[in-house]
């Protein structure tokens, strides 16, 4: 039906996005703790909105496949 593509815009953006947002929260971390505030602040500004995303669509595709396990 209709879910089929909605499940795999889903499934798809979520996997490509959190290898994305892997190196965004290294490098965050990274300039956090070297005492580099202002580009900690310029990493998670975009860092944060990916984060939000691909842990609210891991929720959503683990809902949308739970009823076939």
């Amino acid at each position: 039906g209709w879910i089929r593509p909605v499940y795999y815009f889903l499934l798809i953006s979520h996997i490509l996005l959190s290898i994305v947002v892997l190196w965004f929260v290294l490098r965050a971390m990274l300039f956090a703790l070297s005492g580099q505030y202002a580009r900690h602040r310029n990493v998670v500004k975009w860092a944060w909105p990916i984060w939000l995303y691909v842990s609210t669509t891991g929720v959503i595709v683990y809902w949308l496949i739970a009823p076939y396990y």
